[in-house]
């Protein structure tokens, strides 16, 4: 209804007065609720620390490991090409930086690979960490280094699990789809069980589903922008950095993974905690009317 004549209408919001409205109004929204939990725990502090320890402790490893699979011979660069999704241009480069398998294992002597099974150690570690800021949980005990290790070892075994079935070049779309089917499904199995293993059984299976969920469909969509981004970038950056220019790439590639893992099991938590406050409103029973 318009104002009528001599009554003052109410002036307009002011614009600070509207971005204050949209500040408050998107800081309580689901994204501003991840946003904030995601600067709390240092997300991609932790996702850069988890790149910097992956090709400081884990990579070696998995390159003398990749090395004794005489079955396949192919080593560690083939690991990484089959993860990367990279093409054939941008494969000389990576298994340029990585050289022959058989010279890891002529070069490690025992100790040195004890030496790279205690710094795996760490590895699982800090993933662990990773998950209990995700979940504000305090730091497990020292006992529960037993936990690193037998991690350690599921992940080495699922890794040579992927690469001994890979999608057979020229196949059908269908078998494609469902070697790519068996990669996620077995990618959610292994990071619900991680989750709940390096928690220490602390948080139920049910409230870690979400995450692992998301950790799974995360990693599938960083595996097409790799093909689609990280594949250009390694054959162009070796034309102008060198080799150096590869390990950029690989290093920017596990700054992803990092932020997928710690990410998906934060936004996993707050999935369950939204799902949980919405059953506990629609079972609360109604309230009496007031006299």
């Amino acid at each position: 209804m318009p104002p009528t004549p001599g009554t003052p209408s109410e002036p307009p919001p002011e614009p600070a007065t509207r971005f204050r409205r949209l500040h408050a109004r998107l800081l309580g929204s689901a994204v501003g609720l991840a946003w904030n939990r995601g600067r709390a725990i240092e997300l991609m502090h932790r996702a850069m620390g988890f790149a910097a320890l992956s090709l400081l402790t884990l990579v070696p490893l998995l390159i003398v490991v990749a090395a004794a699979d005489l079955a396949r011979g192919q080593g560690f660069a083939r690991w990484l090409i089959q993860g990367l999704g990279v093409t054939e241009v941008s494969q000389e480069e990576v298994e340029r930086l990585f050289g022959r398998p058989g010279q890891a294992l002529q070069r490690t002597t025992a100790f040195g690979l004890a030496a790279l099974a205690a710094f795996g150690v760490t590895f699982g570690s800090a993933v662990q960490t990773g998950y209990e800021r995700a979940w504000d949980l305090p730091t497990a005990r020292w006992h529960t280094m037993w936990r690193h290790v037998v991690w350690l070892a599921v992940l080495i075994a699922a890794l040579l699990l992927f690469v001994s079935f890979p999608a057979p070049e020229n196949a059908p779309v269908g078998v494609t789809a469902l070697v790519a089917l068996g990669d996620l499904l077995g990618t959610f199995l292994f990071f619900w069980w991680s989750q709940r293993f390096l928690l220490c059984g602390r948080i139920r299976w049910r409230a870690l589903l979400p995450g692992a969920v998301l950790t799974a469909l995360g990693l599938l969509g960083l595996r097409v922008f790799s093909q689609l981004v990280f594949s250009p970038l390694i054959a162009s950056n070796a034309v102008t950095y060198g080799q150096f220019g590869t390990v950029l790439v690989l290093q920017s590639w596990l700054v992803g993974v990092g932020f997928v893992v710690y990410g998906s099991a934060l936004v996993g938590r707050l999935v369950h905690e939204t799902r949980v406050r919405r059953r506990l409103t629609r079972t609360a029973p109604a309230r009496p009317p007031s006299s």
